[in-house]
């Protein structure tokens, strides 16, 4: 098979990067058969699929040159599911187009926008991305996609899993047709053939690992657990294998929170991933991640999706994954390129069914077996601390350090606490329970005798809140050994008593502090543990019972006597009397009371009815006449009370005195009326016109510079203009 040839710029960053062969995935889209056609490329994760489509486009950007020229508009697009795998891309390519001189754009979300925009209208070669933020800029019209020549999407399947669909088919129609489009994902459903059967042309489909092969560099573990050891078989599980770095995949956020909480108060250096994040803080733990700070994630499917931490080898699975392909994206977190991984998935009982079917679905074959235990993983730190590699090192200036040590305390006592230092900063491991002892009904458990041992007492009890589940763990942690070499406690008043085994107790020596304030001292032979004295109880007199009264010895007792019968039912007679037996009854009036005589009964005659029809004539309604009536005159038509009287003789005509004009004569127009003036419905009646037609405004005050009317009284206040009851309207202009 004929390969393209990398172009320069990127060959010789790729070898100063180490590359000494290519991936798989990187070989396949470098064939000469794949040269400038559209790809749906089906590689796992962490294959190098960042890399491979880098070298991919790089024909499309440089066009056969060394160096890129400035660029008005983006030549390529790379869109991602999330910020981290976003982020992740462009640190990628940033390194593999660094000769080149490209400049990269990040557009993603939880990012200031303006930041990004500047770094648009600067230029930029390469976008990435993610799909809501880049259609963002593409509406506000600061991402312009008119001379885009590649477009990639990478993690395509997770893309539309997430609910991406609607805003890919808007960016992709907003690029040109001619582009060159290039699809990457770990699994090919149905929706992805569809998205690329839509937006590619003559799709190319690459696979460049089979079936049998997929994430060979994975150990995958299945572990039976009860449910209530699913936390301590993680914690166990993160002490055995001591993993440079290792994630714990949760399906909810509330579980991230719970389980951070639990490891952080267990000693681990952990940090979470989820979606109630700032994206500051998810900064911060990724950073703490690749720094080494932190040493566990724990994550849910969606934050974890496309990150890379860098020395990842351990991948647990405390609630199992949904579906097959997202077991297969949570596991290729871990053995990427080329490098060992292990992916533990924790199995309750009631999951076992659920857990071979993603194992199934998944076609990949997983080892059953049980978590670690205490004493496994007690072997695997000694193994580690006879391995360590500074005791085969040169140490140079830490000899005469040494030296001094092994004098003044000797060797035994230096080679114990390198060893206590070294188990000093770790979790102890967690006693598990079996599975198939689980179902068992649970019984006391009961101690075995102890044996020989030396009695120590503590300088505080009781009175100091002393309890044996605070004092346990100490004594363990002074004396470097188990809780099983720990007898009895008994927690005094002012002091508490601790049975050590013999074997042991010369950890203790005469005594140790356990911490501040708090000292344990040797005792010779068995303390006396003084318990304080019950009160004597009180006696009660009782009362002497009665003894119970005898009773008369029964005559015959052993014989029964026989009850009389019953005497035979006798019905009784009828009651019921018929009607024409019944008696009839007399009624007799009481003699106190005599009533009157009853008068015959007459019926009425029909002629003396009190309703007869009176006659017409005879109305006993007429009205009486009191006295004479007037006899009715009709009046004559022409003699009108109310005639009309000349113009000229109406009384409010002004009188024509010494040849003087009316102010207004018949027929004219008089003026408009004022606001001041009264309106009068009729004529004056023969009655003398008044002097003004104001209204008199008695005993109101000042007359506010106006003229008196009338009866010569101060004119009215003006009017407030808030008062709206009667406005002034001004007459209209002629």
């Amino acid at each position: 098979m004929t390969h393209i040839e990398i172009a320069a710029p990127l060959a010789a960053a790729l070898a100063a990067k180490g590359y000494e062969s290519l991936t798989p995935v990187q070989d396949a889209v470098l064939a000469e058969e794949a040269a400038g056609r559209d790809l749906l490329v089906s590689a796992q994760t962490g294959s190098g699929k960042t890399v491979a489509f880098g070298i991919a486009i790089a024909q499309e950007l440089l066009q056969g040159a060394d160096r890129l020229l400035f660029a008005d508009v983006p030549g390529a697009l790379i869109i991602a599911p999330t910020r981290e795998l976003a982020l992740q891309v462009a640190r990628e390519l940033d390194w593999l187009y660094a000769e080149a001189g490209a400049k990269i754009a990040t557009c993603v979300g939880g990012m200031d926008y303006r930041t990004e925009k500047r770094a648009l209208e600067r230029g930029a070669h390469i976008v990435v991305g993610t799909p809501g933020r880049l259609r963002d800029h593409i509406e506000r019209r600061s991402l312009d996609l008119s001379g885009l020549r590649a477009a990639v999407l990478d993690e395509a399947d997770e893309m539309l899993d997430l609910g991406f669909r609607e805003d890919l088919e808007f960016i992709l129609q907003a690029a040109p047709e001619d582009r060159r489009t290039l699809m990457f994902s770990a699994t090919v459903p149905k929706a992805i053939a569809e998205l690329a059967k839509d937006f590619q042309n003559d799709a190319l489909r690459l696979q460049t690992a089979g079936e049998a092969k997929q994430h060979v560099d994975i150990e995958y573990r299945a572990l039976n657990v009860t449910a209530r050891d699913r936390e301590h078989a993680i914690f166990n599980l993160l002490r055995f294998y001591e993993a440079r770095t290792a994630i714990v995949f949760c399906k909810t956020r509330v579980a991230v929170n719970h389980l951070l909480a639990r490891m952080g108060n267990r000693g681990f250096q952990v940090v979470a991933l989820s979606g109630e994040l700032s994206q500051q803080e998810r900064t911060h733990a990724l950073q703490a991640l690749r720094d080494g700070r932190a040493r566990v994630c724990i994550a849910t499917d969606v934050a974890a999706r496309g990150i890379d931490l860098p020395g990842l080898e351990l991948v647990i699975h405390a609630d199992l994954p949904s579906n097959s392909e997202t077991l297969l994206h949570r596991s290729g977190r871990t053995g990427r390129a080329g490098s060992k991984g292990v992916s533990a998935l924790i199995v309750a009982p009631s999951e076992f069914r659920k857990a071979q079917r993603l194992l199934q679905g998944a076609k990949v074959v997983a080892e059953w077996a049980k978590p670690p235990s205490a004493d496994e993983v007690q072997e695997k730190d000694d193994q580690r601390i006879l391995e360590h590699p500074l005791l085969g090192a040169d140490l140079g200036d830490e000899m005469a350090m040494s030296a001094t040590l092994l004098e003044r305390f000797g060797a035994e006592q230096v080679a114990a606490a390198f060893v206590k230092m070294w188990r000093e900063g770790r979790s102890a491991p967690e006693e598990l329970q079996d599975v198939g002892s689980a179902a068992e009904p649970s019984k006391p458990r009961e101690r075995a005798e102890f044996g020989e041992a030396v009695w120590y007492t503590v300088s505080v009890g009781r009175s100091g809140r002393a309890e044996a589940r605070w004092l346990l763990p100490k004594i363990c942690d002074a004396g470097d050994i188990t809780k099983n070499e720990i007898g009895a406690i008994r927690v005094q008043e002012d002091e508490t008593f601790v049975q050590i085994g013999k074997a042991v107790a010369g950890k203790f020596g005469a005594g140790i502090d356990l911490e501040a304030g708090v000292t344990m001292r040797r005792l010779e032979g068995e303390p006396s543990m003084d318990r304080p004295e019950r009160a004597p109880r009180k006696s009660f007199d009782k009362p002497e019972r009665r003894a119970p009264a005898a009773r008369a010895p029964r005559e015959d007792a052993g014989e029964t006597k026989a009850r009389p019968e019953k005497p035979a039912y006798v019905p009784k007679p009828s009651r019921i009397v018929e009607d024409d037996e019944r008696p009839a009854k007399t009624w007799t009036p009481d003699d106190a009371a005599p009533r009157a005589e009853r008068k015959p009964y007459a019926k009425r005659e029909e002629a003396a009815k009190p309703y007869a029809k009176r006659e017409e004539g005879a109305k006993p309604y007429a009205k009486r006449e009191d006295g004479p009536r007037k006899p009715y005159v009709k009046r004559e038509e022409g003699a009108k009370p109310y005639a009309k009287r000349d113009d000229a003789a109406r009384p409010s005509a002004p009188r024509d005195e010494a040849g003087k004009k009316p102010r207004w004569a018949a027929g004219d127009k008089p003026a408009p009326r004022s606001a001041g003036f009264k309106s009068h419905g009729g004529g004056t009646e023969g009655k003398p016109a008044r002097a003004s037609g104001f209204k008199s405004h008695a005993g109101e005050g000042k007359s506010f510079g106006k003229p008196a009317f009338g009866k010569a009284k101060p004119a009215a206040a003006p009017k407030d203009a808030k008062d709206t009851s009667k406005r002034f309207v001004p007459p209209k202009k002629k």
